[in-house]
């Protein structure tokens, strides 16, 4: 089992970035735009090591149960509130993650993520190294995990962002 990403980094130092990007947002240094209809997302950085989105949330919108692949990963929230949905051996269980709120997703995590709020929500995401595939899941009625399709993902692409 590999325990280490291909990646120089490690969950702490993607929950700093995010945390560190998360304010700039916050000092208005980055726009962003709330959409009704899908999520918003830019990509604000991108290198060999990492890639950064900026992603807003209005009432309702999710992600979709998914990995990660061989990339860890992190978000923090600015604004507002979202709502994980991590995968755990007996089902998905949910966190509420509240403004300054940042957290890591080591290989292997499977969770969804979502705004049931009305406040629209806004967040910062890093992946390391960047994303190249993804995988999506449905969970079965006996709880079982159950893999939906696998992408790949380009690089500066936002399939799966979240």
């Amino acid at each position: 089992m590999l325990l280490h990403a291909p990646t120089p980094l490690v969950l702490a130092d993607l929950t700093a970035l995010t945390s560190e990007v998360a304010a700039e947002v916050d000092a208005g240094l980055h726009p962003v735009t709330i959409d009704p209809e899908r999520r918003w997302y830019r990509l604000l950085r991108s290198d060999s090591y990492v890639d950064v989105w900026l992603i807003s949330w209005a009432t309702e919108q999710t992600a979709e149960l998914h990995d990660h692949a061989g990339s860890l990963g992190a978000l923090t929230v600015v604004s507002g509130s979202l709502v994980e949905q991590r995968w755990a051996r007996d089902g998905l269980r949910p966190r509420r993650l509240r403004a300054g709120r940042s957290v890591g997703f080591p290989l292997g995590h499977v969770h969804d993520v979502g705004n049931p709020a009305v406040e629209p929500a806004v967040s910062v995401h890093a992946y390391s190294p960047p994303l190249t595939a993804m995988s999506y899941y449905a969970v079965e009625p006996d709880h079982r995990l159950r893999r939906t399709r696998s992408v790949l993902v380009e690089s500066g692409s936002s399939e799966g962002v979240g």
